[in-house]
This record gives structure tokens, sequence and C-alpha cells, in this order.
């Protein structure tokens, strides 16, 4: 194992957060007056920041988060994925007496999470079900001795009482909840191994306890305050924007080719993640990709065990690697330089969604976050919602988050404004300025009398015909389009029949998703038949105006092109022309360095700290240190080989 760091560090330089603001006000006796030894704190804080970790000051809450818990108050944290939550109990732990625990679900990664640690000089292990018995014993032992800053297991063994017992004997520094958004029942990804962690607060009242996560509602948030019982902590809740990111949704026509035209054009040769609803169209999606040139893995829980920890394991180690997934993929990867993230299925909440996309861009560099989507994704998510297992409350949770997931994709303002007000906070701005709605603004036509076409479309094909049927069939009644069904029904005598010969078929198409999404039509039952939905009397009676976007054409970007002939990494996107081509040197590099040492390039240097370095063209190894994200341990291992390859540039 490991040995220890010297125990001081350095934490991330970059954009501000906003400042954190407390959504659950704190009792006054949580409000304490400055501490002796306050100041001394923040320098060693600091300190630790610095030469371990590389980065200059502390971004939005961490400094006083880190102050809290390093003076052993507890803390509730929201903060978004890339915005530095780790540092948060990392430091902390180091500043303390003892060792800090760190609970996450994440059991696949947590190898991944150690050595990472390692690379920096920090004494981490993990304690869970891939360890040999003999292996488990020495980390036991180890952290028995005081010999770990820092010791990961999931939350099924925390709460076993040998490891409780455990925990007693040993001297603990801090105990860290990542991911506390798994507590709440109601939420996108509970975990019922994690309500048992509210033994913690009774098992070990005077450790200071801090619960992470980057996804969650202030319903989520009072839940999992209650359910950990941290009712007495500082609540510290970030900005969930992520400027980087830049959020696009478009129609859904041919998806899988739409997906091709944004990875050659945009983000040929990096990484990214393509998410799937179903086993079958990843697997069909990754070979697509394949079979067209692009490097892609399949991942989903259907795999052998062996199977996924391999793909995993290679897209976190390889630059340009594209994973196509369920969503059994994503939660805890720290993979820094996934410059897309792209959705073929709707996504079933806006947490889901949300969580999903944050893993683009955490290294802070331009990202991208698209999604096609289409009338067949609004039919069949309340299928599934309809036919599934549960409560008729769990069920309406789940319409609940569905409507907001689909107001997002239908919404004519900004997305990004949007995303934030259901999380609780309003954006200091209209338009953000990078996301499609605001790039590219939509038109809107009154879709009213159209709208309430269609609906009696549906009114007079159950009352005079007694037949609901999907869209396809009402779509070809409103054009007065013959097939078999309409013949033996005659359809062609109803009064509606052809009245909605102004709008093609895919408008039509268009109309209904939006009318869907707005429960002014429903879809019911296997085959997703419509219905006049709960919103639709208003429309009939004309005592509501119908507002329908128009579907814009998907948009068609080119990347710029280096000498080489390949598309220029977005990471690159600052650096002028003869810095870029400095910029792949050093990539080249790092591949070659990672793979000797057989872990992920990011352990090496981020994308961010090669921009830094040729940003900084350092002449010295002292001036090397300087650049964000060049700590120690980094430094006395990599400095006279970066600054080997940056001569050979000149």
């Amino acid at each position: 194992m490991p040995t220890g760091p010297p125990r001081p560090a350095r934490g991330p330089s970059a954009r501000p957060h906003t400042v954190a603001t407390m959504t659950i006000p704190p009792a006054a006796d949580q409000i304490s007056a400055p501490r002796d030894g306050d100041a001394r704190q923040t320098d060693a804080a600091s300190e630790i920041l610095s030469s371990v970790f590389g980065y200059d000051s502390f971004r939005g809450d961490q400094a006083a988060i880190i102050e809290q818990v390093a003076s052993g108050g507890d803390a509730v944290v929201l903060m978004p994925t890339g915005g530095g939550k780790s540092l948060c109990y990392q430091i902390p732990a180091l500043l303390r007496p003892g060792t800090g625990i760190v609970v996450s679900p994440l059991i696949a990664l947590m190898a991944d999470q150690v050595a990472a640690l390692e690379a920096i000089g920090i004494r981490a292990a993990y304690l869970n079900s891939t360890l040999e018995r003999h292996e488990a014993q020495a980390v036991e032992q180890q952290l028995l001795a005081g010999e770990l800053d820092l010791l990961y297991m999931a939350p099924e063994r925390l709460v076993l009482p040998r490891t409780l017992d455990l925990l007693r004997r040993a001297e603990i520094a801090l105990l860290a909840i990542d991911e506390a958004h798994c507590v709440s029942q109601w939420g996108h990804d509970f975990r019922p191994d994690y309500l048992g962690l509210s033994v913690l607060a009774e098992a070990f009242p005077d450790v200071p306890r801090i619960a992470l996560t980057a996804t969650a509602t202030e319903a989520t948030h009072r839940e999992l305050t209650e359910r950990l019982r941290m009712e007495r902590a500082e609540h510290f809740v970030s900005s969930f924007d992520r400027p980087n990111i830049q959020y696009r949704i478009e129609p859904k026509a041919s998806p899988r080719e739409q997906l091709l035209q944004l990875i050659t054009t945009e983000h040929e040769g990096e990484s990214g993640i393509v998410y799937c609803l179903s086993r079958k169209s990843v697997e069909t999606t990754a070979q697509w990709l394949v079979d067209r040139g692009i490097a892609a893995l399949p991942y989903h829980a259907g795999l052998d065990a062996a199977v996924r920890a391999d793909h995993q394991e290679r897209f976190l180690r390889a630059d340009g690697l594209i994973i196509v997934a369920t969503i059994a993929f994503g939660m805890g990867i720290d993979k820094p330089d996934v410059r897309f993230v792209a959705h073929l299925d709707l996504p079933k909440s806006i947490e889901g969604y949300y969580q999903e996309t944050g893993r683009a861009g955490r290294d802070g560099l331009p990202s991208t976050a698209w999604m096609a989507y289409g009338l067949g994704d609004v039919v069949s998510q309340r299928r599934f919602i309809d036919q599934g297992e549960g409560s008729e409350q769990f069920k309406r949770n789940a319409r609940s988050h569905l409507d907001a997931m689909l107001a997002l994709c239908e919404t004519v303002s900004c997305r990004r404004a949007q995303l934030l007000r259901y999380f609780g906070q309003e954006a200091e701005f209209a338009s953000c300025g990078n996301c499609d709605t605001c790039l590219t603004p939509p038109r809107t036509w009154d879709a009213t009398v159209a709208a309430q076409k269609l609906l009696s479309a549906l009114i007079r094909l159950d009352r005079e015909r007694g037949q609901k049927f999907g869209s396809g069939q009402v779509i070809d009644v409103l054009l007065g389009r013959e097939n078999e069904r309409s013949r033996q029904s005659r359809h062609e005598d109803l009064s509606v029949w052809g009245i909605g010969q102004e709008l093609s078929e895919k408008e039509w198409r268009t109309t209904l998703r939006q009318l869907l999404a707005r429960s002014i039509v429903e879809a019911q039952g296997d085959y997703g038949v419509l219905v006049p939905g709960p919103q639709a009397g208003p429309v009939l009676r004309s005592e509501t105006t119908v507002e329908l976007a128009v579907d814009r054409a998907p948009a068609k970007t080119q990347r710029t092109r280096t000498a080489h002939g390949g598309a220029r990494s977005r990471a690159a996107e600052s650096l002028e022309p003869a810095q870029r081509e400095v910029f792949e040197v050093l990539r080249q590099w790092r591949t070659s360095v990672a793979k000797e040492k057989q872990i992920p390039p990011y352990m090496v240097f981020s994308d961010a700290t090669l921009v830094g370095i040729v940003q900084a063209r350092p002449d010295s190894v002292e001036t090397l240190g300087q650049v964000s994200g060049v700590g120690a341990k980094k430094l006395a291992e990599y400095g006279e080989a970066v600054l080997e390859s940056l001569s050979a540039t000149s």
C-alpha cells in the first residue's frame, strides 16, 4: 500500500462558481462564533490544495465546506458534477487525525478512485467484495495502524456489525457519504442500502459527517437530510449551472445518422458517452458505430461482469473511445475529458438527464450534451410508467418527473434557465448563449386550430366508430389518406376526414408530440392509443391559445482540422494554431506514460492542465509547478519529461 503524502496540499482553480445559498436555514445553535485557529486551518487547507492537488485557489464554497468539516461540523453539500465535491472531504481528511471513511455505491470504480489518490501521494485503499480475504485483512490492519488517509467502502458493507466494530476501534477523521441522493426513495437513483446509513449518527456522534450529491431537487434535499439524520448540519448549495456544456435537443429523424454527424463534425477522436434505453439498442448502436470506423464499446447490465469491467476500464484509460450504454453506466465516472454525452432515447427525469449530461466536461472545457427526441419517446415512456410495477403514488411521481423532462425538451426559452429552475434556482440571465434555443431561437406558430382538429378526430373516431388508434391512423384520417382500416371502417364518411391537409405528416407528428408533452393529448394502453388529455377541454372551447414550436433542422457544424488531418480537439479550442500542435505533442507524451504505468491518461495530467502548460510555456521545473493541476508529486515525477517535450517543439 502507498505511503502517505506530506500533510499539506492545493485545490482547483477555475472559473469561480456562483456563491452557494442556504436552502434549509440553520438553527440558531448551528451558527458558531469564529473559532481560534480558523486562520491557521484555512492556511493549512490552502497549502494542501496547492502542494498535493496542484491548484491555486478554492472554488465557490469549497473553503467554507472544508472549514466546517475540518472543525468537526457536519455538512450537506449540493454541488454540480465537476464542481470539486471530492476535495470537500479529501482535504479535511488530511487535516484531521485519523482516516476519512468514504461511503460510495461504486464498487467497480473504487480501484480507479484509489489509484488517482495514490498518484498524488495520498494513502488510500478500499474495502469491497472484489478483495480476497487476505487483502481485506491487510487493509483493515492498515486502518487500525493509522496508515491510511482515506478508505472507500460500499454502504452495504459499512452498516455490517463487523465493519462498525472495526471502525469503532480505528481513529476516524470523518464520514463522507457520496452520491447521497441515493437515500431518497422518490429520487431517480434510489439505493435501499443507503437507508441504513442513518446508523452513523448514533454510532459515531463525535465524528463529522458530510453528505454530497450533484443531483437533488429541494424535496430530495430535505429527504436526504432527514433520512441521514443531518438536521443540524450546515447546508451548502452551489449553482447547478454548467456553463461549459452546450445543451442541444434535436427532433429525432434518423437518430444514428444524427449521432454520427455529431461525432464526425464536432467530436472526432474524442471521448463520449451515448445513452440508449434498451440493451438491444446499446449493442446494435455500438456495432453500427464500429462499422463506420468509430471506436465504440457497449455497456449494460446484461453483459458478463468481466466484459463490463473490461469495457469500463478501456473507456477510462483510452483517448477517443466512445461508450454506448444504458443508465447502468456512469455514476462516479471521474473521466474529466468526456467531450460529449448523447441521448438516443428520452431520459425518465431531469435528475437523470442532469446527472448523465454532467459527465461531460468535468475539466471545465467546452463540451456537448446532445439528444435526439421524437414522438415515439413520449408514447413509450408514458406506457412504461402505466404498465410498470409500483404503487399509484410511485407512478404519479414518475409521471411528474417525465412531465418536467418533456417540458425541458419542448421549451422555446433557455434550456439552461429551465434546468436551474427545476432545481430551485433562478438563472441570472434570460439567455445563456450556449444552448440551442438561445443560439438559434425557435420559431413558434398558433397551433390552436390544428390542436382542435386533432382532438375532434379523436372524439369522432371514438363516438361514431367506437375506435381508438395510435398516431399513424389518426394522422391518416386528418390527411384523408386511405388504407385498409379506413376503408373497412368507412372513415371517409366522418366529418373530420381530410380536415388536416394544410400540414404534412411530419408536421402533424411534430404537433402531436408537443400536444402529448402538454397533456392536451394522452397515449394509453399497450398500443399507445390516443385520447383527449386533461388539458384538452380549454383548447376545444377556444379558452386558451396553443403556441407550438417549429422543429428546427439538425445543426450542421464543421470542425477545424489540424495540419495532420485529424479533427482538432475541443480541449484546444482556446489555443492559437501553433499552440495546438504543442498540445497534441503533450497528449501523445501523456498517452505513452499512461500506457507504461497502466493508468488512465487523465491521471497523468488532465486536458485542462495540458492547455495550461501550453499557455504558460514553462522553461523550468519551478515555473511548471505554478500551472494549475501540477502538484508536488506530479512535478517531481513528470516535470523534466514535460520540459523535454516542450523543448522538442521549439
